[in-house]
């Protein structure tokens, strides 16, 4: 099992920019992916930005593509997700989660640990 907890939610005004954490402990060295979602109050989680741990191969949600940036330190065993040009449609509980098992990693049931999630609010 691997253990994860995000940091770096806040409150922003519309256009700017947020960088949220996520640290991984325990059985890190069976993590295939990490990825980060989001889940707006009254809406389904959705898949927003993933990378493969070791190839580095990213996968973006189509809103979010150019305006947020994913990333990974082995060494660290931390991911990040740095949003720019936020917007308002964007607030929403955002949760890190790591995979174990090769496949997919676009979809919340591709990934088998997940963190408590950090609120950003996106202000207009």
């Amino acid at each position: 099992q691997v253990q994860l907890v995000e940091s770096g939610g806040g409150l922003v005004q519309a256009g700017g920019s947020l960088r949220l954490s996520c640290a991984a402990s325990g059985r890190t060295l069976t993590i295939h992916a990490i990825g980060w979602f989001r889940q707006a109050p009254g809406k389904e989680r959705e898949f927003v930005a993933s990378i493969r741990w070791y190839s580095g191969i990213i996968y973006y949600a189509d809103s979010v593509k150019g305006r947020f940036t994913i990333s990974r330190d082995n060494a660290k065993n931390t991911g990040t997700l740095q949003m720019s040009s936020l917007k308002p449609e964007d607030t929403a509980l955002y949760y890190c989660a790591t995979a174990s098992v090769w496949g997919p990693t676009t979809s919340s049931r591709d990934f088998d640990s997940w963190g408590q999630g950090t609120q950003v609010t996106v202000s207009t």
